[in-house]
């Protein structure tokens, strides 16, 4: 049995901050009170640091099995534990993809050997697998991916018959990636034509634009009406597509939520001419103007979930000219100090940061006994220093792939611990060797 105190902290949980301690018990948080002495436990004083639940990230790829040498689940769960991120959602294109259940379980598996984060993994549908969605347990896994759109691992479903079989089939959360195929290939055609296969990255945004992302992301919430199907758009990236979503109602009545990424949030069209193919994601980074609608949407509620979309490729891969660069770029590692940087900034709170990133994600997919600090909860924790400044550079980046779009970029905040299942599994620059991860439980 190993217990921790946790002294002094300035909690940050379900829209408070208060001065208390945090007792754990072995993978539990036993007790939450303003004066706690306890002689058998660990003492961990956290005078002028805040303490956050460990952040939920509900969309990573971390490239295993087929793609390690892009990242894989251990190398890349230790860069998430470093950024305070506890928990994580990796996506199915992988290769091979994750699309039986017999591969969702080698998954499970695989995590459960090398992972240093709790971990689920999506179900990945397609267009011939719907007896296997059939046959999967409401509990087993996170949810549905749907890509609607192509991007790597290519797992495109794009016959509307079977979509709405597997609208109509699941009762699970059903997370897509809304871009309209026959828009993006058109618009690829038209620079293909003018700049062959080196189109100036500055037209991704052009090609993958704001009218691809909208019809497909109109198209599949206009399906969840008719079949009242439960859908997670990911990764909004048009100030266009907020206006479909809606936040008269508390999260955990909505049948239709949305998530917004860190680089949606951070970069806009301008950065395309210093970041280059680094900053090429699907979808798109878009205008300044997008930008702000999206912070908007995430502050009036009409998007519920801040995620990364961490997906690592080699430098030697993003420098390839524009058609054959890879879409994606790592950022589990740095995204809660990019969003602490806003906070400083006055764009958001640090409340409304813990309801994004912890509890909502939590919420949504109704995790169990996570994405809050609760007693007789799970102990996945986060201390951080609003203070303390450090600028990202190669040395310190824990990526597999070796680098981040934000080298260079020097942050207010740093984490200095992160608790997983109450084991102290980062330090002040230290990630321990021990292993403590959970495979999600869910209550639905």
């Amino acid at each position: 049995m190993s217990r921790q105190l946790i002294k002094n902290a300035k909690i940050v949980n379900e829209n408070k901050i208060f001065e208390s301690d945090v007792l754990i018990n072995d993978d539990l948080i036993l007790k939450i009170d303003r004066d706690i002495t306890d002689v058998n436990a660990d003492v961990l004083d956290a005078q002028g640091s805040y303490l956050l639940p460990g952040i939920i990230d509900d969309q990573v790829h971390f490239r295993e099995p087929g793609l390690t040498h892009k990242g894989d689940i251990a190398s890349e769960s230790r860069a998430a534990i470093a950024g305070g991120i506890t928990t994580f959602m990796e996506q199915p294109n992988t290769n091979p993809q994750t699309v039986t259940i017999e591969r969702l379980e080698e998954k499970f598996a695989m995590a459960t050997n090398t992972s240093y984060a709790n971990y689920s993994f999506p179900f990945g549908g397609t267009n011939d697998n719907l007896e296997e969605i059939k046959r999967l347990d409401k509990n087993a896994c996170s949810g549905i991916k749907l890509f609607l759109g192509s991007s790597t691992g290519n797992m495109l479903v794009d016959n509307d018959a079977v979509i709405e079989k597997i609208f109509r089939n699941t009762e699970m959360v059903i997370s897509a990636h809304c871009e309209d195929e026959g828009t993006i290939q058109r618009n690829l055609a038209q620079y293909k034509e003018q700049y062959g296969e080196n189109i100036p990255v500055q037209y991704h945004p052009s090609i993958r634009s704001e009218e691809a992302c909208y019809l497909s992301s109109s198209k599949a919430i206009a399906l969840a009406k008719k079949t009242g199907a439960r859908l997670h758009v990911f990764h909004l990236s048009t100030g266009k597509e907020t206006q479909l979503f809606r936040n008269d109602i508390p999260l955990k009545e909505k049948k239709i939520t949305a998530e917004v990424c860190i680089h949606h949030l951070w970069f806009s069209d301008t950065d395309y001419k210093d970041k280059g193919t680094l900053i090429k994601w699907n979808p798109a980074v878009k205008t300044a103007m997008d930008r702000k609608q999206l912070w908007e949407a995430l502050l009036d509620d009409r998007i519920d979930v801040i995620a990364t979309d961490h997906a690592p490729h080699t430098l030697q891969e993003k420098n390839n000219v524009y058609t054959k660069a890879p879409s994606g770029g790592p950022l589990v590692q740095h995204a809660l100090p990019a969003i602490l940087e806003k906070y400083k900034e006055g764009s958001i709170s640090l409340e409304r940061v813990v309801e994004k990133m912890c509890h909502n994600p939590a919420i949504l997919f109704q995790i169990e006994r996570r994405g809050f600090v609760r007693e007789g909860y799970f102990a996945d924790l986060v201390l951080v220093n609003l203070n303390n400044p450090w600028t990202v550079s190669k040395d310190t980046i824990l990526y597999k792939c070796g680098w981040s779009p934000f080298e260079g970029s020097t942050f207010s905040s740093k984490i200095s611990h992160t608790f997983v299942n109450g084991h102290l599994a980062y330090e002040n620059g230290k990630l321990s060797a021990k292993r403590n991860a959970r495979r999600l439980t869910f209550e639905r």
